[in-house]
């Protein structure tokens, strides 16, 4: 099988020639293994490591999590935005003008060369702070237009012409429900929102699960595979189980939904706690659950993730990349992936891989010895 046939295989439930090897590839590590390279590129350059080190490549570009509302001008809302530099930390403003208000958002990151690109922005302030910025944000919300959709299309067919059959690609769409509802008001207000006052919070909810659902299947009909979803803001570390089911789970299965109805698979990220929402994730009903991270990153055990949802999600997981995989020995770091791999393997639905991205300064030579290990012990 090529590996683009064994991916789409797992990814149907089926079972593959074997066990898919596709480590999260990102500009962290692009931008360390390739230092002389001035940018670095989440398929073009990720392409390239896959050839040379012959893995399953799941290309997770980002170049659409940023929302085309947050991007540029539509009519009755005029974008405006600035970046400062103080030589470590870069900082972004957003001034969003509408007829009855503006909105306000800033967020820093710490300039890190070619891997800025790929970096988290931190939010410093919220665009939507009062329930009058939620108004207006949700009166004059633009919709997706033909030129978005010209330009989504126009860059899949670029990624799928770099891409072949080394893998599939599996672009973010703009955060889960949560995650970017979290992002617009603040993490605190909104885990608070739906009991001071849960018509607020929903009216939000509601839109947002209309707007990602139709942003994404825009990047299912232009040619994505797969779509992913960030869901790690309401981990089993911040809700319980009856709260998500309450307050989140209907609007993050709104948007599974839309994109399976397209014809895409789903790829939910929750690289932290998530063991008690386990009968959550089933309910979700996902195509693939990432990353599956074990203590102290996270609180999952492979085993038991498997027992619970492996019948019908598909797992990805779950070697130490920040610590073992950065320190370990070639053959410690084998004997592991076996080891991992004996757990994930059997019954199918599952995409070996580390935990998250793979770091920079992780040894090529322990992800060599991952990858080749990992190849070996995955037939079927």
């Amino acid at each position: 099988m090529t590996p683009r046939e064994r991916l789409l295989a797992t990814l149907h439930g089926e079972t593959a020639d074997r066990v898919p090897v596709s480590p999260f590839i990102q500009e962290q590590y692009l931008s360390w293994y390739y230092p002389d390279r001035p940018t670095v590129d989440r398929v073009t350059d990720a392409v390239e490591l896959a050839n040379e080190l012959d893995f399953d490549l799941m290309a997770k570009h980002n170049r659409f999590q940023r929302p085309h509302f947050l991007r540029r001008s539509y009519p009755n809302w005029q974008l405006a935005s600035s970046r400062e530099f103080d030589g470590r930390i870069i900082r972004y403003r957003t001034t969003i003008a509408t007829p009855h208000r503006t909105l306000v958002q800033e967020e820093a990151v710490e300039e890190i060369g070619a891997a800025t690109i790929g970096a988290m922005r931190v939010t410093t302030k919220h665009l939507l702070e009062t329930r009058e910025d939620v108004e207006a944000f949700l009166e004059y919300l633009p919709p997706l237009d033909d030129e978005e959709r010209r330009v989504m299309r126009q860059t899949v067919a670029g990624w799928q012409a770099l891409l072949g059959d080394r893998g599939v690609l599996a672009p973010w769409g703009f955060a889960g429900v949560f995650n970017f509802a979290a992002d617009l008001r603040g993490s605190e207000t909104l885990f608070m929102e739906p009991i001071e006052d849960e018509t607020s919070y929903r009216g939000l909810m509601d839109r947002m699960a209309d707007a990602q659902s139709e942003y994404c299947q825009a990047l299912v009909e232009a040619g994505a595979d797969c779509v992913g979803i960030q869901g790690h803001i309401a981990n089993a570390g911040t809700v319980s189980s009856a709260f998500f089911r309450e307050y989140i789970q209907e609007y993050e299965k709104r948007l599974i939904d839309a994109i399976h109805s397209a014809g895409a698979f789903t790829v939910f990220h929750n690289c932290g706690r998530a063991r008690r929402l386990y009968p959550n994730y089933r309910e979700l009903g996902m195509t693939l659950w990432e990353t599956i991270s074990e203590p102290p990153a996270g609180d999952n055990n492979l085993a038991q993730a498997k027992a619970e949802l492996g019948d019908t999600i598909c797992l990805l997981g779950n070697l130490d990349q920040i610590h073992f995989l950065k320190t370990a020995t070639p053959t410690e770091v084998a004997d592991r992936t076996r080891q991992v791999m004996s757990i994930g393997k059997p019954g199918g639905r599952y995409i070996f891989a580390a935990s998250d991205f793979l770091e920079p300064g992780t040894p090529r030579e322990n992800v060599v010895a991952m990858l080749e290990a990992a190849r070996d012990s995955g037939g079927y």
